[in-house]
């Protein structure tokens, strides 16, 4: 059972697709959550994910195949929530600059709410195996997507502005994630990078204006 959701949850992460989390799955995963804010990804155990579920671990291994693929699958919901927050935040009609106030706005408020999570997504993924890279790929590609639609929308073309290219959006998208994990590395507020999250992004997407 373990391999054949971890299958699933791979093929969703290359293609983009979201992975349906029935509700008890959904305990386990949010154990992990809270040992990664407790101890962090490398110390937390498989102990530690059912203690804060409140289940066994015959029942962790009957849903997953390891510390590892709970891991995945929990950052692959996250960053999915974090684009979902990102553009329901967004007035698409509004005033571009406002609109990248808000995006930005939206993705610190995501962020401060889960900020060892966060650095986990940030510095830990990417020192896993090859099995981790579609969900790195795969979120990156996810919010570099969602840049480029969203300086494409109204607000965007009232202004006469042309929508961000893929390379310059995984540029600010990268550059974000490192200042992001400086700031939480430092026990810093996520929010002090707001205002010059919102000056970069403004003069990336507003060179022509």
């Amino acid at each position: 059972m373990a391999t054949s959701v971890a299958d699933d949850a791979a093929s969703a992460a290359a293609s983009n697709e979201p992975v349906d989390i029935d509700p008890f799955r959904q305990r386990l995963l949010d154990g992990l959550a809270a040992s990664i804010t407790e101890r962090g990804y490398r110390a937390s155990t498989v102990a530690d994910i059912v203690r804060h579920a409140r289940t066994s671990k015959r029942t962790f291994y009957g849903q997953f195949a390891g510390k590892e693929q709970c891991f995945l699958e929990l950052l692959h919901a996250d960053v999915g929530t974090l684009a979902e927050n990102i553009r329901d935040a967004v007035d698409r009609d509004g005033d571009w600059q406002t609109q990248i106030r808000q995006a930005v706005q939206a993705y610190v408020d995501h962020i401060d709410a889960r900020p060892a999570l966060t650095l986990s997504w940030i510095r830990e993924l990417p020192s896993l195996d090859a099995a981790a890279r579609p969900f790195q790929r795969r979120g990156m590609q996810l919010l570099t997507d969602l840049l480029v639609n969203l300086s494409d929308n109204p607000g965007f073309q009232k202004a006469g502005l042309p929508p961000l290219t893929p390379a310059k959006a995984v540029i600010l998208v990268g550059g974000l994630r490192e200042l992001t994990a400086q700031v939480v590395e430092d026990g810093r507020s996520p929010r002090d990078i707001v205002e010059p999250a919102v000056q970069a992004s403004i003069a990336l997407l507003g060179y022509r204006h």
